[in-house]
């Protein structure tokens, strides 16, 4: 019996009928998302042009844009006051963003075929995880799928225990995978086809336009296999159901006589 069994057959729930969410706040989801977009997107490509502007060489202009996301994640985390696996991520990959953009050639170029190299790393790090305990989607799920409450948090640790849930995020898992190394390869290709002030704005622009898309697409896959978890957890139960009347029908009955 697996494990997901085992729990429905202690609290007598069909084997894929998952508990629903605890109430979140949407004013923090709100917040969160708009320092997201604001710090990783639009302030990045406002300091580039404005520094470019003022005689920045586009080196320098595109690695003081990057310190915007750092600004994000050390707000999440001082918002949040832990730093989660989610958060662990992202700073690693910042250090090596930093890393990678330090060595090697300085040229403008050299520094957006490096960052894309980072996000195609990140794809490779999605599928990496396939075999361990948990996805790397199971912590990204956790940090956009909860507020970050202890109560929140334990609800989503405890959807590991349905075998739906973890079909899903694997899934998902390679779906984003695949997708970061796709968009990787496409943003080299263009780092050497198109003019570097032109890809400079374009980059961030794509990378959020694929995390958009995946962001989406993630939302509907979702709540299809929630739906049919559901479905199949009403089948379960009826079929119980069933076979409850069933066995007190077969049951005879002491009163009647031959």
């Amino acid at each position: 019996m697996s494990q997901g069994e085992s729990m429905s057959a202690q609290t007598g729930r069909a084997p894929d009928a998952r508990p629903a969410p605890p109430a979140r706040s949407s004013s923090g989801a709100a917040i969160g998302w708009i320092l997201t977009i604001g710090l990783n997107v639009v302030a990045p490509i406002i300091t580039y042009n404005s520094l470019t502007g003022h005689g920045w060489s586009e080196f320098s202009a595109l690695l003081v844009s990057g310190v915007w996301p750092v600004v994000d994640t050390a707000i999440h985390v001082a918002w949040r006051r832990k730093l989660d696996e989610f958060a662990v991520v992202t700073l690693v990959f910042m250090v090596l963003t930093a890393v990678v953009s330090l060595v090697g050639a300085h040229s403008a170029r050299a520094l957006l075929v490096k960052d894309s190299a980072v996000t195609g790393l990140f794809g490779l790090l999605c599928l990496a995880t396939l075999p361990a305990r948990r996805p790397l989607m199971f912590y990204f799920g956790r940090k956009f799928a909860t507020d970050g409450t202890a109560e929140s948090t334990a609800w989503w640790n405890g959807m590991w225990q349905y075998e739906g849930f973890r079909k899903t995020l694997r899934t998902m898992t390679v779906v984003w995978g695949a997708a970061y190394l796709t968009e990787a390869l496409v943003r080299i290709v263009l780092a050497y086809e198109l003019d570097t002030g032109v890809m400079a704005t374009l980059s961030p622009v794509m990378i959020y336009t694929v995390l958009g898309g995946l962001v989406l697409w993630t939302m509907l896959y979702g709540k299809r296999s929630q739906r049919r978890g559901e479905a199949r957890a009403a089948a379960a139960a009826q079929a119980e159901a069933a076979g409850q009347v069933g066995r007190r029908n077969a049951v005879p009955n002491p009163t009647s006589t031959g």
